[in-house]
């Protein structure tokens, strides 16, 4: 197995103490927002062999085996992440494997460069996600019921937010939601951002439920995507809690450190909370309007000690182990590939020990034992 450096990206909303503290490193003072784990070519992890994701290009079927090739083609299908916000991300949704299919063959038909700010398919992959705290863990996940949203919106006593209430009781759930999100995000942007002060000296007075949308009024003073959050369920994950993410679900993260994993994909559209582009036609062609519970994932546990966060789909498979001194070896041997993360004590895996924040990538049907005590996360396929 080989035993991963991994590259550090500083995006404006990260941290700058989570992963150091993590790691037991000295902080920068610069934010350490996403430590990357995997074979991305934007930012792979290296490995004594090279860059992992030349390794697998090298020998796909060695690397890989040879269903997972057979399943998902001659590259690693996720990315496996340490998140930490340190303020709110964007607001924004993934498109479905066969709407980012579509959207990215289109734009390459229009010549837009894949750099270019207003592209919205990087590539022709899909994006569901799944992300597991660390610490406690805050987000935003999915619509609320529309009478709920209603009635949070009039509780901020601002005459300017009462047609969007009246909206969404006026309409069946889906058009309801469609008409007040492709409003909120389609208003003046003047008159939309004195709504926004108004909305947030009413948060920053009320707080209780209204304390999260202050807080993103303050990154975020005039955004729209002020008001389009009050639309969405909040969420508070303990450590070892976990959300699900698919296709066409609004949603941001706010506070926290958590193991995120994902398809290999860097799909994004914007709704709001960013200064970056916001194609609101596209993005209202890929949200799914309806309300939803956020089910919260708690591991499923098997007789081996394996605590498994159960999924849908098949490019991921996010499972931990949270080894007592007396837990001796687990075999995880498996014909799929393997990233190994340790997030608490040591954990010996193979012949590397493994601290906080240190991880390895297992070659399909390389022999895999563990052993130690602390907390290792485990991320493979299913073939």
């Amino acid at each position: 197995m080989d035993r991963l450096t991994n590259p550090i990206r500083p995006y404006a909303w990260g941290s700058a103490t989570a992963i150091p503290h993590l790691l037991g490193t000295e902080p920068t003072g610069e934010p350490q927002a996403e430590m990357w784990m995997g074979a991305h070519p934007g930012a792979p992890s290296g490995t004594d062999r090279g860059p992992l994701n030349e390794v697998i290009d090298a020998a796909p079927e060695r690397e890989l085996g040879p269903e997972a090739v057979a399943k998902f083609g001659p590259h690693l299908p996720f990315l496996l992440k340490l998140l930490a916000a340190g303020a709110p991300l964007s607001l924004q949704v993934h498109p479905d494997l066969r709407q980012a299919q579509q959207g990215y063959e289109a734009e390459e038909r229009a010549g837009i460069p894949l750099a270019a700010p207003h592209r919205n398919y990087k590539d022709a992959n899909h994006k569901p996600e799944l992300v597991c705290a660390l610490t406690e863990f805050d987000g935003l996940c999915g619509f609320r019921d529309p009478e709920e949203s209603a009635r949070l919106l009039e509780g901020l006593g601002v005459d300017s937010l009462k047609p969007y209430a009246d909206l969404l009781r006026a309409h069946p759930e889906e058009a309801a939601l469609r008409e007040v999100l492709t409003a909120i995000l389609s208003a003046d942007r003047t008159e939309m951002a004195h709504t926004v002060t108004e909305a947030t000296a009413a948060a920053q007075r009320l707080s209780g439920p209204y304390a999260p949308y202050a807080d993103l009024a303050h990154h975020f003073p005039g955004d729209p995507g002020v008001i389009a959050a009050m639309l969405l369920n909040h969420v508070r994950l303990q450590p070892g809690e976990a959300l699900y993410l698919g296709a066409g679900v609004p949603h941001a993260y706010l506070d926290g450190l958590g193991v995120e994993i994902m398809a290999n994909s860097d799909n994004v559209l914007r709704c709001g909370l960013t200064p970056k582009h916001v194609d609101v036609p596209e993005l209202l062609h890929i949200v799914r309007f309806e309300a939803t519970d956020p089910a919260i994932l708690r591991p499923e546990a098997s007789p081996d000690g394996e605590e498994v966060y159960d999924t849908p789909i098949d490019e991921f498979r996010l499972s931990r182990y949270v080894l007592p001194a007396s837990s001796g070896r687990h075999d995880l041997t498996a014909p799929t590939p393997q990233i190994l993360l340790c997030t608490a004590g040591t954990v010996r895996a193979g012949t590397n020990d493994l601290g906080p924040g240190q991880s390895v990538f297992v070659p399909a049907g390389e022999k895999a034992e563990v052993s130690g005590t602390g907390t290792i996360f485990r991320a493979t396929v299913v073939a």
